[in-house]
């Protein structure tokens, strides 16, 4: 089973889920209100979520209740 690692959700509203060694995960990805419920379903406790927002040069890691 593939494991969620990184979650991150870009300024329109669409998410990109990698897994433990960087590779996207499809079947999460998409819009937010089509996938948020079953990411914070199956993805693990020690999973990061990020916002990457306008122009950041990285994700901004936020908690799992923030995202």
């Amino acid at each position: 089973m593939v494991m969620i690692k990184n979650v991150i959700k870009i300024q329109n509203g669409e998410i990109m889920v990698f897994d433990e060694y960087g590779e996207q995960i499809p079947e999460y990805q998409g819009h937010c209100d089509g996938v948020r419920e079953s990411i914070l379903r199956d993805a693990p406790p020690d999973a990061v979520f990020s916002h990457w927002f306008g122009d950041d040069a990285e994700p901004r890691i936020i908690s799992r209740e923030e995202w």
